[in-house]
């Protein structure tokens, strides 16, 4: 049957007909909806971790246990997934391991950019690159028979626009493994000194075996056309280069590590000029080079950010079809802002009129340092924020230190650094923004929230017991949408001798209409037009312009949250009905 699909939704649906018993993973834009298509299959558990290391280590349980397990995240996650991948390619994995990271060249959603490639190269494990839909379903079958084939993990590398471009994919049925169990064998999976280094050895035996596999697999391909351009590509690319350059002969890649190095050298020869096209780093060009092979790549395309046709087609200047014209584009600017009634917007305009230097994290909240708001200053990565607050602290920074961290984030990397801190003596404040929800992603489940990816009931993490458990001795919960409490509780946490956590708890605005109020309206002859409601950053709400133009409110996106309430010196906005004029 053929089904119109995403590649996430074609890896997911590879991963059931695969019999995958296991997946898990952390939400992370391009590979969220991964895990959320798995869930319709019950034959597969799925669930959300905590965060990447842990999805991988529970999969490799599951896999030592002889159930084939699957793991989702983008690509920061696999640095923190890091640790257990890196001794997984030692122990082996006994049923089939497959971990899929999604790369975002672009930066779309993301705070940097990584070519996840070095990671199987730096890991001595195999990965696969899939250029469609259809291959994703492919390869998702060939990543779990090459790693039960080579006893490893496998590495399935997909990109922003193959995650969330549609294709036309065959899907086939599940094909049930066969029931295994785990088999006691310490000196392959307990990696003391001494029986690492005896795998060691394996590792390198293994990687000779799947580079002669990387010659004769189909997972690698030549399309002889023309022999005056040869192009070797991968992934997403390899459409670019068709698109481009349709007459070149084209090596395809689908398995970048190990690379087929005798493929290359015999396509190299067949052709009159090699080009290597592929985005992010030459990963492949510099494997290509180090054959002595002279191949145009880098030196025509940047190693930042995506590549279209027209960028290929102006890099290979001899293709058949010319350099393409750049795409005109005429969209409106649409800046990302949060939604009409964030609890986070309360939040970060009360740090503004507090004048504090904000350490913040990855999340919706990262949306604070944008104007109007524009009150946090630094943003790393998940869990950063806490420490970096402790860190500026300790060379004496001037001023109350505050940390600023979403729920979901809180769980994945914020506990080890809020124990740094109340283990080293800090002082500095640290708020959980806790919106019931990982919002950014998509508002998935997360284990602060009650339940599962699966919609099943679970025990709801306690943040306060949980922050008095690690030592903070003062601890507040506070509504965002009562601002004056907020600004009083913050104020009294930055006088404390100690360290404190503000736990700002009101559910994401997007979980459930039925909480909004009555919208609000601006009461016009009370209005003058101050701009300083426009300060909050409301989408909902425009601020006026002179007297002859006070400001409004879009009945159609206010969810009555009062935040705008809260900041108008001159009590203009009320409720409907309550209007000076009106009464």
């Amino acid at each position: 049957m053929r089904q119109l699909l995403s590649g996430n939704e074609a890896i997911a649906r590879g991963a059931y007909e695969a019999g995958v018993k296991v997946a898990t993973g952390y939400p992370g834009t391009p590979s969220t909806e991964i895990l959320e298509t798995i869930i319709q299959w019950p034959e597969v558990r799925a669930q959300w971790s905590p965060n990447e290391k842990v999805a991988v280590e529970v999969a490799l349980g599951a896999a030592l246990a002889g159930g084939r397990a699957l793991v989702t995240m983008k690509h920061v996650g696999l640095n923190v997934a890091a640790d257990p991948l890196f001794t997984a390619a030692y122990t082996g994995v006994h049923a089939g391991l497959v971990i899929v990271t999604a790369d975002d060249p672009g930066m779309h959603s993301s705070q940097n950019e990584q070519d996840s490639r070095h990671y199987a190269r730096a890991a001595k494990v195999p990965i696969l690159e899939p250029s469609d839909s259809a291959e994703a379903l492919q390869m998702v079958h060939a990543a779990f028979e090459i790693s039960e084939r080579y006893d490893t993990p496998v590495l399935l590398r997909s990109t922003t626009r193959i995650s969330h471009s549609k294709s036309v994919v065959t899907v086939g049925e599940r094909v049930e493994t066969l029931p295994l169990h785990f088999e006691r064998n310490i000196r392959k999976y307990v990696m003391v000194p001494a029986n690492a280094r005896e795998r060691r050895k394996f590792v390198e035996q293994r990687l000779a075996a799947l580079a002669a596999f990387a010659e004769e697999t189909d997972l690698n391909r030549v399309e002889i056309r023309s022999r005056k351009i040869g192009v070797v590509t991968s992934g997403i690319s390899y459409q670019y280069v068709r698109d481009a350059a349709p007459e070149a002969s084209v090596l395809k890649i689908g398995m970048p590590f190990p690379l087929p190095l005798k493929r290359v050298r015999d396509f190299a020869s067949q052709v009159d000029r090699l080009y290597v096209v592929e985005e992010l780093e030459p990963f492949i060009e510099h494997q290509v080079q180090a054959l002595g092979i002279p191949a145009a790549g880098r030196s025509l395309f940047l190693s930042y950010g995506e590549l279209d046709a027209s960028i290929v087609a102006r890099g290979i200047s001899s293709s058949p079809i010319g350099p393409l014209p750049p795409p005109v584009l005429n969209f409106p600017a649409r800046p990302p802002v949060m939604c009409p009634g964030c609890p986070h917007r309360a939040v970060f305009r009360t740090l503004a009129d507090l004048g504090v230097v904000v350490f913040g994290d990855i999340g919706c909240y990262s949306l604070g340092a944008s104007p109007p708001l524009g009150s946090m200053d630094t943003l790393v990565c998940m869990g950063a924020g806490v420490g970096m607050a402790h860190g500026a602290e300790l060379v004496g920074h001037q001023g109350p230190t505050v940390a600023v961290i979403g729920d979901s984030t809180f769980v994945h990397s914020g506990i080890t650094p809020l124990i740094d801190l109340v283990y080293n003596g800090g002082t500095s404040t640290v708020l959980i923004l806790d919106n019931r929800t990982t919002a950014m992603t998509g508002r998935q489940e997360n284990p602060a929230t009650g339940r599962t990816i699966m919609g099943d009931a679970a025990p709801a993490l306690d943040l306060e017991a949980l922050v008095r458990a690690v030592g903070v001795k003062d601890v507040h919960v506070v509504d965002p949408y009562n601002m004056v409490l907020l600004k009083i509780v913050l104020e009294r946490a930055f006088q404390h001798p100690g360290p404190s956590v503000v736990i700002v708890q009101r559910a994401c605005v997007l979980l459930d209409r039925k909480t909004w109020k009555p919208g609000l309206v601006v009461d016009e002859d009370a209005c003058l037009a101050c701009g300083i409601c426009g300060e909050l950053g409301c989408p909902g709400l425009r601020p006026g312009v002179g007297l002859e133009e006070p400001a409004s409110i879009d009945a159609a996106l206010c969810t009555g949250c009062g935040e705008c309430v809260h900041v108008c010196p001159f009590h203009a906005i009320v409720e409907h009905g309550k209007e000076t004029s009106g009464q």
